[in-house]
């Protein structure tokens, strides 16, 4: 991840949970929020819900992958944190990658997407 942090204190994950703008789908919930900075923070949370460590730890990583791959189409400025549904589990990376996008649409945080005052 080129231009992207990973958020990984306790405080500034209920900060963003607090303050930040949610969607949901099938699959991921995803919460952003301005973090006046020029690059990005993600952090990802996957329940014991999903399943057991190795099928946590796999959806973990689509997640992430797709993040990456597609992570030039994201505005910078924000944090986000994705947290991953128990529908997840055993989800190939097309189905985690679409679920994504289709959050980032909801949110408007695509950089070919006008920006509003949801965030």
């Amino acid at each position: 991840m080129k231009h992207t942090e990973t958020i990984k204190r306790n405080e500034d994950y209920r900060e963003i949970y607090r303050t930040g703008k949610s969607y949901a789908n099938k699959y991921l919930i995803m919460y952003v929020r301005r973090n006046d900075t020029t690059y990005n923070r993600i952090g990802i949370s996957v329940s014991k819900k999903v399943g057991n460590s190795v099928i946590r730890h796999r959806t973990t990583r689509l997640i992430r992958e797709s993040y990456r791959l597609s992570e030039d189409s994201f505005m910078n400025g924000l944090d986000i944190v994705v947290v991953a549904r128990v529908g997840a589990r055993g989800k190939d990376y097309i189905e985690i990658e679409s679920a994504l996008l289709h959050l980032m649409k909801l949110h408007k945080i695509g950089k070919e997407q006008v920006t509003s005052d949801r965030i």
